[in-house]
């Protein structure tokens, strides 16, 4: 039995401290709001995120960040990409020499282009940067709460740190894989949120399925196209953290992501989206990260650039989709000349 930290009471924070809870781990969670932490103590619920779930007795929680991490063996951090840096430099003062950093938010910082691991390894000392562990894969937090099977991979710089989380989050409902490409799974998570917003846009729009496979499976070129490019092995989007993650939340009315889109297909603002969703749709803000980011590493990604537009240039979402099915032709395999070993331009 382990003593573990969960920074981030949401609907994902809390079915990861079930799973740890389950395991039989003595599980701290720490929260923004004294009512949340008050019914996590007294009710065992927390409605607002999981509604009709009951919580594990082995997990509690404070609003106060040095009682949450109070002899704590790993910090699981769970919380919006927007708020990662300030809640690392809250931790930071009470990190103790051994402690494991897990992540399992899924973003892009839009101003630096960093990942999440390098934006908590920028705010930590150095001999932690090391050891940061990543859990990322197609896993609904409604799902996972009901333990439903579910499977996931982490990755880390360190795969000693990363088979310790293997064995920490790892029971018969909730299956872990490592692997070793950080880059590709962080990317993995962070960009199928792109392709989930328009997937829940053209479903919106009252597009068949035939639209969705197509813009899943050129969406998962785009994901492969940018990774590659920043050293990702491109086989890891075919995996858990790519591919899986992709399907589920392209897929499924759990995910915020397809549902915010589908509010926006509809004919929402995205002012109206975000108020009535009440909760972060971080798509939004990895949209705005990687179209900056593909611009700055010279990537094409059609399918980004026009859901930027949508967001931030106020471009109708049928205009957007006439305009890339009315792009030039192309080869399918075209998209990775050059980009893999071996790779030619001959069609």
């Amino acid at each position: 039995m382990s003593k573990i930290a969960v920074l981030g009471a949401g609907s994902w924070g809390t079915a990861l401290a079930m799973v740890l809870a389950d395991n039989h781990h003595d599980v701290q969670m720490w929260a923004r709001r004294q009512d949340q932490v008050k019914e996590i103590k007294e009710k065992h619920t927390n409605v607002k995120y999981l509604p009709d779930v009951d919580l594990p007795h082995n997990i509690t929680a404070y609003t106060n960040i040095e009682a949450t991490l109070m002899e704590s063996e790993a910090i699981l951090l769970v919380v919006p990409t927007k708020s990662m840096r300030t809640v690392v430099q809250a931790i930071k003062p009470y990190l103790k020499d051994g402690v494991t950093i897990i992540h399992a938010s899924k973003g892009i910082e839009p101003s630096s282009s960093k990942r999440v691991s390098e934006m908590i390894a920028e705010e930590l000392p150095a001999g932690f940067s090391n050891s940061i562990v990543v859990l990322s894969g197609p896993s609904h937090a409604e799902e996972v709460s009901k333990r439903q099977p579910t499977t996931v991979t982490v990755s880390s710089l360190d795969m000693n740190a990363a088979e310790q989380v293997q064995d920490l989050f790892m029971n018969q409902s909730f299956r872990v894989y490592t692997n070793a490409d950080l880059i590709g799974v962080e990317l993995g998570g962070a960009l199928k949120n792109i392709i989930a917003l328009c997937a829940g846009l053209t479903d919106g729009l009252g597009f068949g399925d035939n639209a969705k496979a197509a813009l899943m499976t050129r969406g998962l070129a785009e994901m492969t196209r940018l990774g590659i490019k920043l050293g990702a092995n491109p086989l890891t989007f075919s995996g858990l953290s790519g591919l899986g993650d992709l399907i589920v939340t392209c897929t499924s009315v759990h995910s915020r992501n397809w549902r915010a889109g589908n509010m926006l297909g509809k004919g929402k603002s995205i002012d109206e989206v975000l108020d009535q969703m009440g909760m972060v749709v971080e798509g939004i803000r990895t949209t705005e990260a990687a179209f900056l980011l593909a611009q700055k590493v010279d990537v094409d990604m059609p399918i980004t650039s026009a859901l930027y537009d949508v967001l931030f240039n106020k471009k109708k979402p049928d205009d957007a989709v006439e305009e890339l099915m009315g792009r030039v032709k192309k080869h399918e395999g075209e998209d990775f000349s050059g980009l893999l070993p071996n790779s030619n331009n001959e069609h």
